[in-house]
């Protein structure tokens, strides 16, 4: 079985239970204001691209964002806050027709995020339902496409996504884990080369098409003893390289998975970590500060 658990090999040829009409994934309502990272800054949230791309003006509470988890992913974190991914065996198989249909019968759904795991071993797939249900909707409707993934993606398959991400006002959320290449292989196994390559080029691409609503954002978990301010200063100034005005958030860490002896993000990194990416960027944000309580607090 292939590394992202989705493709192996059989008798020397290739095999998926995944196709471009199916996929292993599981889906879910999810009310807003939802806890999406780039809530702060999209539509669902703040109303902003009002009628256009919003359903009212101010947070779209009473509508739902059709949450699609995708099991499988091109990384290995030792700190997964979804590794569930990784049940394969568990997956439900489910096709690009039930989630268009699902989404047209329900009028409250206004926006679509592709998660997981990532997106990106079973990208085609995504890239197909997204258009499809964008190109079906009434033409009066506000239906987003949205993306949250690692951004290991074939870079043709990433251009494909952002295409209906940019014309539905949707947004992509690239986790940048790191920039050092030994840090960054150290927590997830991979090199972070083409992340960088595909966060500039959808940047290139695409966020100029749409300035008043960024189509671009990122993020970066601060786990303890591995992502400094030192680090996390490495990733603001990439950024700033492309745009200053780039959203970019930085996540408190939480101990899971193979991380789950490590503690809860300390406060004082927190803070660090902030002032060293907003040297260089205009919008930062700090997600997950609630977790900053249970720090004060023993884990069970």
């Amino acid at each position: 079985m292939g590394y992202c658990g989705v493709r192996g090999n059989r008798g020397g040829k290739m095999f998926t239970p995944a196709s471009h009409g199916k996929a292993l994934l599981h889906y879910y309502l999810d009310p807003h204001v939802t806890n999406c990272c780039n809530t702060y800054f999209c539509p669902a949230g703040t109303g902003a691209g009002y009628p256009r791309y919003a359903c009212r003006e101010g947070p779209e509470h009473g509508y739902y964002n059709l949450a699609l988890f995708f099991y499988g992913c091109s990384l290995n974190c030792l700190f997964c806050q979804n590794w569930t991914y990784k049940l394969i065996s568990k997956a439900p198989q489910t096709s690009v027709d039930e989630l268009v249909q699902l989404t047209l019968n329900n009028k409250r759904i206004s926006c679509w995020c592709w998660f997981g795991g990532s997106p990106e071993p079973q990208l085609p797939f995504a890239v197909e339902a997204s258009r499809k249900i964008v190109e079906t909707k009434p033409s009066n409707r506000v239906m987003r496409v949205c993306y949250e993934w690692n951004g290991d993606g074939n870079p043709a398959l990433v251009k494909k996504a952002v295409e209906t991400v940019a014309e539905s006002g949707g947004n992509v959320k690239f986790d940048l884990k790191a920039f050092t290449p030994s840090v960054h292989k150290a927590l997830t196994g991979l090199d972070n080369r083409r992340i960088l390559e595909n966060f500039e080029m959808v940047y290139r691409e695409f966020y100029e098409r749409r300035l008043e609503l960024p189509v671009l954002g990122a993020t970066t978990l601060l786990v303890p003893g591995y992502v400094d301010a030192v680090e996390v200063e490495k990733i603001a100034r990439f950024i700033a390289s492309l745009d200053e005005t780039i959203p970019y958030s930085l996540l408190v860490f939480h101990p899971e998975f193979m991380m789950n002896d490590m503690p809860i993000t300390p406060e004082k990194q927190v803070w660090e970590c902030y002032r060293a990416a907003a040297k260089h960027l205009r919008r930062v944000n700090i997600g997950n500060l609630h977790l900053l309580g249970l720090a004060k607090k023993p884990l069970q």
